[in-house]
């Protein structure tokens, strides 16, 4: 049976999408002069993304429902990019991106990621790059339960979309933990996430909203688990 989210999720499929031209044109005239020409566009076509956003807010909700205290402009990033200590000097981001973390999203805690850009668009989750004392935290719990993070990213629903935890990795053994350890691989990672992509064609058709809700919650064992290493300040059977 399907959730109220999820049908409204199916019934906005039949909406086309604005997204890809406008952010396509953003590409290829990225300046303060063609965003001033056309801030119309620019406007009309974040006012969908906005109602997209809230539509997934509130399917997320379902199981997160800390995010409901949330706005869906609460969610997104702005356009405009810092270029203070960037060599590329193009003023604006050239893709939409949402992010959904019970905690916000600047939290360092595990989160639900989507980007929308010509020819790169993906939905992603879990940690990216945490700070020392937080990947201790994983790193702890990974010692304590790998075999159950073991099976998390083994499981078929989750192995078919995202196929493995992805992050750089040392190039040796973490402190503390020996090179022969059941589940080095884990602990030697530097970030824990997954991604799969999403074509053009699912983008414009709204089909993504479906394809986001249904990856996002075969995601959720590993967002667990990274919460529960972070949140068990006894460091026994937590999860970042």
């Amino acid at each position: 049976m399907l959730t109220n989210s999820e049908f409204y999720c199916l019934q906005k499929t039949h909406k086309m999408r604005p997204y890809l031209p406008f952010l396509a044109a953003l590409a290829e005239h990225n300046s303060k002069e063609w965003m001033d020409a056309n801030k119309k566009w620019y406007q009309d076509t974040k006012a969908e993304f906005l109602e997209d956003v809230a539509v997934l807010l509130k399917g997320i909700g379902e199981w997160e429902p800390e995010l409901l205290v949330f706005k869906p402009k609460d969610c997104i990033f702005r356009q405009n990019r810092d270029i203070r200590f960037s060599a590329n000097k193009a003023p604006y981001k050239s893709n939409f991106v949402a992010y959904f973390s019970p905690k916000g999203k600047k939290s360092e805690g595990p989160g639900y990621y989507l980007q929308i850009q010509p020819g790169n668009s993906f939905l992603a989750g879990g940690i990216w790059m945490p700070m020392a004392e937080t990947l201790k935290k994983i790193r702890k719990e990974i010692d304590y339960s790998g075999a159950e993070l073991a099976k998390i990213e083994t499981s078929p629903a989750f192995k078919s979309l995202f196929g493995e935890i992805e992050g750089e990795k040392l190039k040796t053994s973490p402190r503390d933990y020996q090179a022969d350890h059941e589940f080095i691989e884990y602990l030697r990672l530097k970030s824990f996430t997954v991604s799969t992509k999403i074509s053009d064609h699912d983008i414009e058709s709204g089909a993504f909203l479906n394809i986001a809700l249904d990856g996002f919650q075969k995601m959720r064992p590993l967002q667990d688990f990274l919460t529960q290493a972070i949140e068990d300040v006894e460091g026994g059977s937590g999860i970042l």
